[in-house]
């Protein structure tokens, strides 16, 4: 079957099967890896997408239900520029990030938290956080960068 929705800002469509998972079909059928897969279990939170405007885990939702929907995966959150968008500024001024493998899900998360609550306190950050898991981190830079990320009036998290 063939399945379009716009990702990113612009229309796209690939062929899959009806059970193609939308990690899946981001990364296989429309090139987009920045989207990782840890678990397949929604545990991790590597995989986290905004399907119009909302987080959500992109390895248990099929591709097919989210056909004619708005997607934004990690590689539409830069500034049309090009430029890091707030967000992923904070996460590298901070040293949110170690590896790399969880920070997709973290940035997406994180804009969705401040999309949601633009200036939350410490314990807020960290409890919208415990849905995705980091094995290097410790968290406190990952915290920190969302902070520093709600201080910034410019509010450009995503891409405009």
């Amino acid at each position: 079957m063939k399945v379009t929705m716009t990702v990113n800002g612009r229309p796209m469509s690939a062929e899959t099967e009806g059970r193609t998972l939308l990690s899946s079909f981001l990364r296989d059928g429309l090139g987009l890896t920045g989207t990782h897969v840890g678990c397949d279990t929604t545990q991790c939170g590597a995989c986290t997408v905004h399907v119009d405007g909302e987080p959500v885990k992109s390895c248990t939702v099929l591709a097919q239900d989210v056909a004619g929907r708005s997607v934004t995966t990690i590689e539409g959150m830069a500034n049309k520029d090009g430029s890091l968008s707030v967000i992923q500024q904070a996460f590298q001024d901070h040293h949110g990030l170690q590896c790399g493998f969880c920070t997709p899900g973290m940035v997406m998360i994180s804009a969705a938290l401040l999309n949601e609550k633009p200036n939350p306190t410490e314990e807020e950050v960290r409890h919208y956080l415990k849905g995705n898991i980091c094995r290097c981190t410790g968290y406190h830079n990952i915290v920190k960068a969302v902070m520093a990320a709600a201080g910034d009036d410019s509010r450009k998290l995503a891409a405009e």
